[in-house]
Order: structure tokens, then sequence, then C-alpha cells
């Protein structure tokens, strides 16, 4: 699961951010959250492809859905057959509609628009899903948890081997937790050869928000939160005020929910050039791995230890 930042600005970019977007590469399934203005660009730049089946919208201000109608538009150049799916909170399908038609011109495929409530899975996969939660901003507004199905446990060779299983399709089979019989009249069981069960990656995005308790939630144990620190702690009241969290607050969040990684993003202009600030605020709270994101940082999400 690769993670790539395409932007990483607050309301306003600036010259080394751009608005809101990021990619993520699932093992091939390629995920959008958010679009602001520029973000095909970026997809250019850090070369992350233009496969993109699903586009998750957090909100619809404008540093977060401004670059959809380009986007829309330069895939039908490009002559797209595949269908689209857009998901925009509860309330918002018709605002994003609006966008993408705006040159009064339909995409020659097929585009959906799928409206989330909190708590509804958006997207099912074999291996994972992506979910919808609640979040604390000045509009209609979700952030997404991607989370992976657990995986099969560890198979244990060695003791299958001592167990007289023989080398080659029963080990599948046992492995896939079905029982196998030996020559001798023996049944091996699954769970005598292969462990637990073992989690997968989840991946959570926040969009813009207030501290909340079901961002805690929906963070619990996350493998990487991506989560709003546009403001330091000089500027919380300006933070409460225009629904976004400090870096210290966000940190707050990501040590309550026991994330193991925390990326701060949707950084405010006035830190142009020195987020550092941010991250030294932030470090106070969380003592987990931490960044500052940037635009065009890849983070390869691991498999829980």
């Amino acid at each position: 699961m690769r993670v790539t930042f395409l932007g990483t600005s607050g309301a306003i970019p600036t010259v080394e951010r751009n608005l809101s977007g990021i990619f993520c590469n699932r093992d091939g399934d390629r995920l959008l959250f958010d679009c602001g203005e520029g973000t095909q660009r970026q997809m250019m730049r850090y070369a992350t492809g233009f496969s993109v089946s699903h586009v998750f919208v957090t909100h619809v201000h404008g540093d977060h859905v401004l670059g959809l109608p380009g986007l829309v538009q330069t895939w039908d150049f490009n002559d797209r057959t595949d269908p689209l799916s857009i998901v925009t909170p509860r309330g918002t399908a018709d605002a994003i509609d609006e966008l993408v038609h705006v040159v009064d011109a339909a995409p020659s495929y097929p585009v959906r628009i799928v409206e989330a409530s909190p708590g509804d899975v958006v997207l099912r996969r074999d291996e994972y899903e992506v979910r919808a939660f609640r979040t604390d901003h000045r509009t209609r507004s979700v952030g997404y948890v991607l989370a992976e199905d657990d995986r099969k446990g560890r198979f244990d060779r060695e003791e299958a081997e001592t167990l007289g299983v023989p080398v080659g399709p029963k080990f599948s089979r046992l492995h896939e937790g079905q029982s196998v019989e030996l020559d001798d009249g023996t049944v091996v069981r699954p769970e005598q050869v292969v462990g637990p069960p073992r989690p997968g990656r989840t991946f959570v995005y926040t969009g813009d928000t207030r501290p909340a308790e079901s961002v805690v939630e929906a963070a619990t144990d996350a493998d990487l939160l991506v989560h709003d620190a546009t403001f330091d702690d000089e500027r919380r009241d300006r933070a409460r005020e225009t629904g976004h969290s400090t870096a210290r607050e966000a940190a707050a969040v990501a040590t309550r929910a026991g994330a193991k990684r925390l990326a701060l993003t949707h950084i405010s202009s006035r830190y142009a050039g020195n987020a550092g600030p941010l991250k030294r605020d932030a470090e106070d709270a969380f003592d987990g791995e931490l960044f500052v994101a940037e635009d065009g940082l890849e983070f390869e999400v691991p498999y829980p230890a």
C-alpha cells in the first residue's frame, strides 16, 4: 500500500505545496482522496498514473474539489472507457455533479456519484474496504478509512513436515483452512500448523476536521493516520474558528487512537518553507513515527508487526 501526497497545503497553495490530494495504490487498485486544483499535474509530476477507479471527497470546499473538472475532462480526452465512482458526503452529490459538468460537456465514460454517511462502507473489495467516518468541519464532511482484511496466519512448514504432511498441495489446503488426510489415515487440522490471523494494514485520512472522538475511534491502531494540522499552538483559537486542528491536537488524537504513524497535512500557507513549529508541537504529544507531509512524498504503509 503506497500513499503519495499530491497536495499538502491548506486553503491557499504555495510554491512548495499544492492543494489537497492523496493518491493511494493498494496492490494495483488506484484510489484518489480529495482533488484540489492542480491535482492532475501533480499526478504527472509524481508519476502516479491516471488509472483511478474511485475518488473520495471529504467535503466540497474548493481547495479539495476544484481539480475534479479538469481531471474528469483529461480522462475524456484520453478516451477513458472505464467507469469512475466519486464518493462525497451526504447532501453534496448535486455540487459534485455540477463540477463534473461545469464545462457543459458530459464525460463519454460512466460517472457514478455516491453519497456517504458516517459508517457507510463505500467500497468493498475481496481483501479490503473503504468506509466513511464522521469529522467535525464547518460543512458536511467525512473522513475515510482504508482497512484491509485480516491475513492468514503464518504457516509452520517445519511442524507440518514433522506431522508427516508431504510437501505440495496439502500445504496449500491447510493454509486455506482445510483439513488433510495422510496416507496412513491421520487427519491434520489447519490449527495444528497455521497460526492465528494477522491484521492487515489500515490507512486513515481525515480531511479537514477539529479533533473529534469519531476520528479517534476510526483511527484506532491505524498504521498511518493522515490528519489535518493546519496551525501551530499559537493559532489554536484560529483553528477552532475555522474548523481545523493544530498539530498538537492532531498528535493527541493519534496518541489516544494508538496510531502507529502520523502524517501532518493541510499546512497553512503561513508556514511556507518552515513547518518546524508544527512538527515540534506534535512531537510533544505523540511518541510514534511522525512526519510533516510534503508534496511528492511516497510512503509505503508497512504491515503490522
